[in-house]
């Protein structure tokens, strides 16, 4: 697939950097989870966003504990059977695997994330789930390794704002979606632009 060119220079940003940092980062939600982090993870924050019970019922912990969205994209809606899904920035696979059960044997899911420890933990997730209608694959939000209009839903939680590229994030979730696709997105608003010169701090993109 052809790479995607960042758009880093109004910003001033290394991205290679910044995103070795917030690897950096989920690498240690996905090890330790229990560490404690300045967000809310696991089955805590799944309660605080709103998720329902029943979806997580038969998920295996390992999705569950390392949870660290933002907000909660089934709120928009639940998924209908059949229904083909990318899930941007799928962590440790919690989402995609609620997408998967929601969407059926006749679905699809792919869960696209860019740190090797999530995807590994939510590979070894579906096989404990034995959901066999999500696979995931390694990538980043501005470079989805996903064929143009396949995806029905387009599915994203808390990881819009971590793209330095929101434009080329966005412009990739319409291009793998079908014209009468929709996107389902919970993620952090500002009200207020944020400076230069926190934007070019990566400490505060990483945490």
């Amino acid at each position: 697939m052809k790479t995607k060119k960042i758009q880093n220079k109004a910003i001033g940003l290394d991205i290679d950097e910044l995103r070795s940092a917030v690897q950096f980062e989920y690498e240690g939600v996905a090890r330790n989870p229990e560490k404690g982090f300045h967000f809310h993870t696991g089955r805590k924050l799944a309660r605080i966003v709103g998720y329902q019970d029943q979806w997580l019922e038969g998920i295996p912990e390992s999705a569950i504990e390392s949870f660290a969205g933002t907000g909660n994209p089934f709120s928009l809606g639940e998924l209908n059977p059949g229904e083909n899904v990318v899930d941007v920035g799928s962590g440790s696979g919690l989402d995609s695997l609620i997408a998967a059960r929601m969407t059926g044997p006749h679905g699809q899911v792919i869960g696209v994330d860019m740190t090797p420890s999530m995807l590994d933990k939510a590979r070894h997730s579906a096989q404990k789930a034995h959901l066999d209608n999500v696979s995931f694959q390694q990538g980043f939000g501005e470079d989805l390794p996903v064929e143009d209009e396949w995806a029905d839903v387009v599915i994203s939680n808390g990881v819009l704002n971590l793209m330095p590229d929101k434009i080329t994030g966005l412009q990739e979730m319409a291009r793998v979606l079908k014209p009468e696709g929709r996107l389902q997105i919970g993620d952090i608003l500002v009200q207020k632009e944020v400076p230069l010169s926190a934007k070019q701090d990566i400490e505060l993109w990483s945490g």
